[in-house]
This record gives C-alpha cells, structure tokens and sequence, in this order.
C-alpha cells in the first residue's frame, strides 16, 4: 500500500502561482510513475503531468505545458507540481496518484494506469 497525501492547493489570482506537493508514505519501493490530475466540477479527471519515479522522464497535458512543472524528492518521497501563470481553467480539485504495477509505462495519461490516489486539493483561480 502507498498513502498519499496532498498540500498546498488554495486560492489564487489568475497570473498567480502556486505548489502543490504529494508526500508519499508507507510502501514506496516499486513505484513507477507518480501522476498529476485534476477534475472541475462537472467534468472528469484529467491529466495534468506525470513524472518517472527513477528517471528524468516527465510529460505534460498540452494546456499546462510551459506553465507547470513536476519534480520529485525521492529522498523525502515527495513529488511536486509547481504551477505558474495560472489561469480560472486550472480551478479544479487536484490528485497525485501512484502506479507500482508499471502500468503506466505504455498509458501514463489514463487514470486507470494509478492505484494509488490522494485525497485531493482544491486549487482556485480567481479573476
């Protein structure tokens, strides 16, 4: 089992910044991909980013792309998403997620590739 926990949503000015960071605990060894998404009210969970656990690999929706970055702290067992240039499309409630199962190797962006999701949290953007 991998516990996830997620920090640093809150409410923003469009333009603004802010990070988000997902801790995991418990079991980490064996995991492959940590994930990003997101969901508005009203629509489904999408992708946001994703990152190799141990590798530099590191892809990203093409609406956040040059705007957000995701990094990791395997030390710490911590990964990160840094999101600049906000806009009111990103307000949506935010989840990291985790595959051990290597899933996510050939589908990193479906959600059905993670096991392992956070609670979530609520990111704001506001005009």
């Amino acid at each position: 089992q991998v516990q996830l926990v997620e920090s640093g949503g809150g409410l923003v000015q469009a333009g603004g910044s802010l990070g988000l960071s997902c801790a995991a605990s418990d079991r980490t060894f064996g995991i492959y991909t940590m994930g990003w998404f997101r969901q508005a009210p009203g629509k489904e969970r999408e992708f946001v980013a994703f990152i190799r656990w141990n590798s530099n690999d590191a892809r990203y929706a093409d609406s956040v792309k040059g705007r957000f970055t995701i990094s990791r702290n395997n030390t710490k067992n911590t990964v990160f998403l840094r999101m600049n240039g906000l806009r009111l499309e990103d307000t949506a409630v935010y989840f990291c997620a985790a595959d051990l199962s290597e899933t996510s190797r050939f589908f990193p962006y479906s959600t059905e590739s993670y096991a392992y999701w956070g609670q979530g949290t609520q990111v704001t953007v506001s005009s």
